[in-house]
């Protein structure tokens, strides 16, 4: 059975940074793309950012510039460097592996609190 683990998250103050890992562990094969979403509270998930396979990554505006995907395929696990941290990014943050079955892993999440 997959599953995907989060850490990284923290408390931290406007201005800092962070960086979250997404490991997989079990035997994962044909991951199409690794992302990163996050739910503040009140509001819907949305997506922050992806990597795909060949190595393209995509961001939401609110986020372009600040945070930075990245991925090991060897270890199957994607990170999420988080620089000038906002406390409009304070969330729960998820990963996601995207296969190329269709088939779809979420982590379970890991809290990101930025403070003013």
């Amino acid at each position: 059975q997959v599953q995907l683990v989060e850490s990284g998250g923290g408390l931290v103050q406007a201005g800092d940074s962070l960086r979250l890992s997404c490991a997989a562990s079990g035997t994962i094969f044909g991951i199409n793309a690794m992302g990163w979403y996050r739910q503040a509270p009140g509001k819907q998930r949305e997506l922050v950012a992806t990597i795909i396979s060949g190595g393209s990554t995509d961001y939401a505006d609110s986020v372009n510039g600040r945070f930075t995907i990245s991925r090991d395929n060897a270890k199957n696990t994607v990170y999420l460097q988080m620089n000038s941290l906002k406390p409009e990014d304070t969330a729960v943050y998820y990963c996601n592996f995207k296969l190329r079955n269709s088939k779809n892993y979420w982590g379970k999440g890991t809290l990101v609190t930025v403070s003013s």
